[in-house]
């Protein structure tokens, strides 16, 4: 039978908390199936809180520095989306950034690059994660009107600091990629599809719902 979507092979990431404050990142540029070191990481790695993106490149190269999630400090990001029209905003969105954070920019993607323009505010300006990644997405989504690009900004992606886990669904076009939530006994699961073993528990989130998940419960925000 034929796939409805096709298989997401463009690189993989995991991300993990240990016994430190900044979390372990192992990527590679190879299908996850493919990579043996992967299965080995699976089968021994602990951690209260995983991350791991399965990677479908949109007009950025194949390379490791472009693979999610990304790491900065003690923070991970991975987002599934897409900036419209990104090439023409691209050198003005960077220009934004503080040089610290501008040199810390280690690939080609507008998701990292949006994570950065985001930890500018939460970090420099003291502002809260959800309206920080709001006022991010506002200011991308201006200047995009500002360059005349029809094409729009579509965003599902998480956040976290290894307490808190942020995540987001939003899309300038009412059409914003899918995000799940399951909570259970063992944990918290947050997917862009339900995995497999039934639909049970699954909660979609809507357009423009932001909602954060702690040790031990989950808030939720409207944009």
């Amino acid at each position: 039978e034929q796939a409805k979507m096709r298989t997401n092979g463009d690189g993989f990431g995991i991300g993990w908390y240990g016994e430190g404050a900044e979390p372990g990142v192992y990527r590679e540029v190879m299908p996850a199936w493919s990579d043996e070191n992967l299965m080995s990481l699976a089968r021994t790695l602990k951690s209260h809180l995983f991350f791991a993106h399965v990677r479908a490149a949109t007009g950025t190269p194949i390379a490791r520095q472009n693979c999610h999630p990304f790491r900065h400090g003690k923070w991970l990001f991975m987002h599934n989306g897409q900036i419209g029209g990104y090439a023409q905003v691209r050198r003005a969105l960077e220009a934004r950034l503080p040089d610290a954070l501008y040199l810390a920019r280690k690939g080609a993607t507008d998701s990292e690059l949006l994570f950065l323009l985001a930890l500018a505010r939460i970090e420099q300006d003291g502002v809260n994660v959800h309206k920080a990644m709001r006022a991010t997405l506002d200011d991308s989504m201006a200047l995009m009107r500002s360059q005349g690009i029809a094409e729009p900004l579509r965003f599902s992606a998480a956040l976290t600091d290894g307490r808190r886990l942020h995540i987001f669904r939003f899309a300038s076009d009412d059409a914003p990629p899918t995000l799940y939530v399951k909570q259970g006994e063992r944990g918290t699961i947050v997917a862009s599809e339900p995995l497999a073993g039934g639909d049970d528990g699954w909660r979609a989130l809507g357009n423009g719902e932001m909602l954060t998940l702690t040790l031990a419960s989950a808030v939720a925000h409207s944009a």
